[in-house]
């Protein structure tokens, strides 16, 4: 039987920052055979010499230098790969990325995604909504491309009050707002839907959750003020949302929490998944 295949996304917080404070060695005692990165901040050039040439690096870098950037690093050479998202005047540079990877036979279709983090009553929180229709629009005919297909990354949005430790607090707090969190009710279905999370809606399955059940968390991202890390006071909405046939061949899932405050080398934690395909 073959090995699963390992797909891994994590927002870095700029990928030399993340190296100098440790991802090398988190990433090769992984085993990762495909890697995601969100908030790249640094040139392909950059991450060659971080990764390694034994990786094929594909890179869409922010328009805007030292922000955003997305990035696809694998084992397996990309058959092909897309950056367009939406309308040619939409600026989606360095957060959206797709590739096609050929895998035992079978065609995968993996995208690492960066949603725009918002601030209520700004350009901003407009920029993410714009985004956000641009996901929702393509989802669909992604799904149509291959019936293997995940979007990984930072999501910048908790779907649920699971996926935030202090829910209450923040329904008024770009990432939990109604009116983002009803795009997951789209994608996903909504929560008393009878088929939430198992082809409701567009027909996507956030793994996470179906891994995981309906608990708090586990989270993904936790601020770096004050005691969130320790006291857990996190958010999940760190995203691997699959196809249902692809879904449905999940055999692991982790989120790798550091095991301290200080041996972190990124605000988010790796969220790491296993395919049988």
């Amino acid at each position: 039987m073959p090995q699963p295949l390992r797909i891994a996304s994590v927002n870095v917080n700029g990928v030399r920052a993340a190296f100098r404070k440790g991802m090398g060695d988190w990433l090769e005692n992984r085993g990762v055979d495909i890697l995601a990165l969100q908030e790249v901040r640094a040139s392909s050039d950059d991450l060659e010499n971080l990764l390694g040439s034994e990786w094929d690096i594909l890179h869409d870098p922010a328009t805007a230098k030292g922000r955003a950037g997305v990035a696809l690093a694998s084992r397996h050479r990309a058959s092909i790969h897309r950056v367009d998202l939406g309308h040619p005047d939409f600026d989606t540079a360095g957060r959206w990325l797709e590739a096609d990877y050929e895998v035992d036979g079978s065609v995968i279709t993996v995208v690492s995604t960066y949603v725009h983090s918002g601030e209520v009553g700004t350009p901003k929180q407009d920029d993410k909504y714009k985004f956000l229709d641009a996901m929702t629009a393509r989802m669909p005919e992604l799904a149509r491309h291959s019936e293997h297909a995940v979007v990984l990354g930072d999501l910048n949005v908790g779907h649920r009050t699971l996926d935030i430790r202090n829910w209450k607090a923040n329904q008024k707090n770009a990432g939990f707002l109604p009116e983002e969190r009803a795009y997951f009710d789209r994608i996903l279905g909504a929560e008393d839907h009878p088929r939430y999370n198992a082809g409701a809606g567009l027909g996507w399955v956030d793994v996470g959750r179906k891994w995981a059940g309906e608990v708090e968390g586990p989270y993904s991202w936790w601020s770096w003020r004050g005691k969130a890390f320790d006291n857990d006071s996190g958010w999940r909405i760190d995203y691997q949302l699959a196809t249902l046939p692809l879904a449905e061949k999940t055999v692991g899932y982790s989120i790798d929490r550091a095991a301290a405050w200080d041996e972190r080398w990124s605000d988010h934690a790796p969220v790491v998944a296993d395919y049988a395909i």
